[in-house]
């Protein structure tokens, strides 16, 4: 089987609904790291100072054929066609371990 690793980026009031999206169309769990970062324009600043743009990483592995219906429900979810709201884009995964574990009964 084929793995591919989905990385979004996206607002933290946005993580659980992409997550509870990518997992309505079959992907099984999502790993969230905590992130700040700044964007293609500048971060807003409050009398001179950079106000702080937090930002969530959320990494789905999923099967390949679940690329496309993953994306397209993060997409949505993230609403990643307004400007800022996140990124997301997809990583081969030459290799692993313990991907047995993380299998739905039946798929093992």
């Amino acid at each position: 089987m084929a793995f591919k690793c989905i990385v979004a980026m996206v607002k933290p009031n946005l993580t659980d609904k992409v997550v509870d999206s990518a997992k309505g169309v079959g992907a099984t769990g999502a790993t969230i790291i905590d992130a700040a970062g700044t964007g293609a324009r500048e971060a807003k600043t409050f009398f001179g100072l950079s106000l702080d743009i937090r930002t969530e990483v959320i990494l789905f592995l999923v099967n390949e054929n679940l690329v496309e219906p993953v994306l397209s429900a993060i997409r949505k979810a993230g609403r990643f066609h307004e400007p800022g709201t996140g990124i997301a884009f997809v990583l081969a995964v030459e290799s692993g371990i313990g991907f047995e574990s993380q299998m739905p009964e039946g798929r093992r």
